[in-house]
């Protein structure tokens, strides 16, 4: 089986979705993600899936129990790089990816993670100081 690697970056864990997720592989990537928040204590996740050509009704429940997990271990989820073929699919699916913040790209992702979660004056990157400049 397949697994979804999950970096951290500061206080954002980062997964980047290069493969088709079979229902098996995107129940084992919910588990490790969570497992990782709990670990790591991270405050934002960015999910790419910029790679996938497909999202079926399972992919966006997984999607948005992703962000409702995260969210329950205070970690704020942006998915990013969805292209308007799967935008369209979602939709008409009827699949409002409630609780997923969506990004066009992972620039853009952490820009809201930062917005969302300022920490004691630590950036989202995990610098003192501002965002993204280390001091």
């Amino acid at each position: 089986m397949d697994r979804v690697p999950v970096l951290k970056i500061g206080e954002i864990l980062l997964v980047s979705i290069q493969i088709d997720l079979d229902d098996q592989t995107a129940l084992q990537l919910q588990e490790d993600l969570s497992d990782r928040i709990v670990e790591t204590g991270a405050h934002g996740v960015v999910i790419d899936i910029s790679a996938l050509e497909i999202v079926d009704s399972f992919i966006g429940r997984m999607l948005s129990t992703i962000a409702a997990v995260s969210r329950v271990l205070d970690a704020e989820t942006v998915v990013v790089g969805m292209r308007p073929a799967v935008a369209i699919t979602l939709v008409e699916l009827g699949l409002s990816l409630r609780g997923v913040r969506t990004a066009l790209n992972v620039d853009k992702a952490l820009e809201i993670l930062a917005e969302a979660k300022q920490v004691r004056g630590v950036g989202v990157l995990g610098f003192r100081g501002s965002d993204d400049v280390p001091v």
